[in-house]
């Protein structure tokens, strides 16, 4: 059992850190990347106090843009100390920041003021996201539900969906490399690309110097893990697998993911 995407309390996810570790132990799972976005606070808390039986390794999801499209890199393996790294990590520290403040200014011309300082007591010290938002906006009752929050305000193409200067595809993959790890291509299905679209995509991500493409996260569509295989095969990439998993869900998946009937030599495990 593999888990190369995972997010903890650090981030958007519902466990702490030492939490997410041991509940992925009992649940089988023998590799695991906390996986949190634009930061690596979580791996770093539990990485001198791990316990046996699970090997935890270096990971986290980077916020990207390819052709003005949000893209998400995770980076496996990589040196946590590296100074070139860690300046990659506080710029995207700096956008997210910038985000949120444009998120504050949005929902305050619709009604809704203090959503900067709700979203921030939400996140408790975690890297603030859009869910820190809906969170707030549901307990200040604004809206019903997170998922209302989403599909009114926050989501594509709505008064908080704020475009940043996040940095590049190539800038992103180049900032893992030089810190000795591995680039991941995650979800390539969920960002809304056409068939072709997503090759150029793949192509570009391989061009820059990435390493795998990630081809089951939480619960795949039909369909969907036969196409990236096909993808990643022909660039010579390998695979990863991940659950995303964020929190306990009716349609999320549970954490670990089985890599017992994959083929040798396909696995970005196998390297990292």
């Amino acid at each position: 059992m593999i888990d190369f995407h995972t997010h903890s309390a650090a981030s958007d996810g519902a466990l702490a850190p030492a939490a997410l570790v041991n509940r992925a132990l009992r649940e089988g799972v023998k590799r695991l990347a906390i996986t949190d976005h634009d930061t690596i606070a979580g791996y770093q808390s539990v990485r001198n106090y791990l316990p046996a039986g699970i090997d935890v390794i270096s990971g986290v999801e980077l916020s990207c843009e390819w052709g003005r499209v949000g893209i998400h890199v995770i980076g496996l393996g990589f040196d946590p100390e590296a100074p070139g790294f860690r300046a990659h990590l506080k710029r995207l520290d700096g956008a997210r920041r910038e985000r949120a403040e444009r998120i504050d200014q949005k929902l305050e011309r619709v009604g809704m003021p203090g959503a900067m300082a709700g979203a921030l007591e939400e996140a408790a010290g975690a890297q603030i996201g859009r869910p820190h938002f809906a969170r707030w906006m549901v307990g200040a009752g604004h809206v019903a539900s997170e998922e209302e929050a989403f599909k009114r305000f926050l989501g594509r193409g709505k008064a908080g969906d704020i475009l940043v200067l996040w940095p590049s595809l190539r800038e992103t993959v180049e900032a893992i490399l030089d810190a000795q790890g591995m680039p991941v291509l995650a979800h390539p299905a969920h960002y809304g690309l056409t068939a072709t679209r997503l090759r150029a995509l793949i192509d570009a991500f391989t061009s820059a110097g990435g390493a795998a493409v990630e081809i089951i996260n939480g619960r795949p569509k039909p369909g969907e893990q036969d196409m990236l295989w096909r993808l990643a095969n022909d660039r010579s990439l390998r695979v990863s697998v991940g659950s995303d998993f964020h929190r306990d869900s009716t349609y999320g998946a549970g954490l670990g993911v089985d890599v017992t009937n994959m083929p040798s030599g396909c696995g970005i495990w196998e390297v990292v």
